[in-house]
C-alpha cells in the first residue's frame, strides 16, 4: 500500500493543516514533538513514532528526553513544569479512561499555557490521535516518512 492510499488527499490535507496549525500555535517545535511522540507511544503507532523521533532530534530535543519519555512522571529533573504538565494533559486527553479530562490536569496545563496556547496543545493531542488512528488502523509501517 502506498502513503497516497492511507487517506483520502483531502482528508489527508485537512488533517496535515490541522497539524501545523497547531503546532504553528503552540509555538514551541520540542515541545510539540514531545507531546506527539507521548501520544503515539500510548497509542503504539510505530509510523509516527518513527517520524516524530526524527523530527524531534532535528528540533533538539534530547537523547535524554526521548530515552525517558514513556518513564516521564518518575523522570525527575528531565522534563521542566511546562513539559510535565503538557504531557500530562496530552495523556488525559489520548487515553480518556474516566471519560473527561481530569480537572486538576487541566488546570495545572493552565497555569503553564495562555488560553491560545493551551488551545493549540489540544488541538495538536487531537490531530495526532488522528494520525495515530488512521495509521494504525492502516497498519502502516515505521520506515516511510521522508524528511
Amino acid at each position: 500500500m502506498s502513503r497516497t492510499d492511507v487517506l483520502d488527499r483531502e482528508v489527508g490535507r485537512a488533517m496535515s493543516a490541522l497539524s501545523a496549525a497547531a503546532k504553528q500555535g503552540l509555538g514551541d517545535a520540542a515541545l510539540a514533538e514531545l507531546v506527539v511522540i507521548r501520544a503515539s507511544q500510548l497509542n503504539h503507532c510505530a509510523f509516527c513514532l518513527d517520524m516524530h523521533l526524527t523530527l524531534a532530534r532535528e528540533h533538539g530535543v534530547s537523547e535524554k528526553q526521548l530515552d525517558l519519555l514513556a518513564a516521564w512522571e518518575e523522570a525527575e529533573g528531565v522534563f521542566d513544569e511546562r513539559e510535565r504538565a503538557a504531557l500530562a494533559l496530552t495523556e488525559a486527553v489520548t487515553v480518556l479512561t474516566a471519560g473527561f479530562v481530569p480537572d486538576e490536569v487541566y488546570a495545572t496545563a493552565a497555569k503553564h499555557f495562555d488560553d491560545r496556547e493551551l488551545a493549540h496543545l489540544i488541538g495538536l493531542v487531537v490531530a495526532i490521535n488522528n494520525w495515530n488512528r488512521v495509521m494504525v488502523a492502516r497498519r502502516i509501517p515505521p520506515g516511510g516518512y521522508l524528511p
